[in-house]
């Protein structure tokens, strides 16, 4: 009887262990979706706003100049565009690197070598 009550005690650690991890992956999941449509909805607006604004001033700006420099000033602006793209693009890139459900793997390797056997 002994032996039965320490494995099935064995079992109910275990389930609670992998109880305790799912929430933890669930509550980083909803997180997760959360701060991902908040940066979706973000990026959309920031990103209609800007290409409003850029328009209107880049037209402003070569009406503003004299007709024989509007060749000039159009192409760069083109390039300052290019520029900040390009800048904007390097800067996504990098933050999506981040690591997603981090601390569901760092408690799964924790458990992982607290269970791994000992020399």
């Amino acid at each position: 009887m002994g032996l039965m009550q320490s494995l099935q005690g064995l079992v109910a650690t275990l389930l609670g262990l992998a109880r305790t991890r799912l929430e933890l992956l669930s509550v980083e999941m909803q997180e997760l979706l959360a701060r991902l449509v908040l940066v979706m909805v973000g990026a959309v607006a920031a990103i209609l706003l800007a290409a409003l604004a850029l328009g209107f001033g880049a037209v402003a700006l070569v009406m503003w100049v004299a007709p024989e420099h509007r060749v000039a000033v159009s192409a760069g602006l083109a390039l300052a565009f290019l520029a900040a793209a390009a800048l904007i693009a390097w800067r996504v890139r990098r933050a999506a690197r981040a690591r997603p459900f981090a601390a569901s793997l760092d408690e799964l390797e924790r458990d992982e070598k607290a269970l791994a056997p000992r020399e």
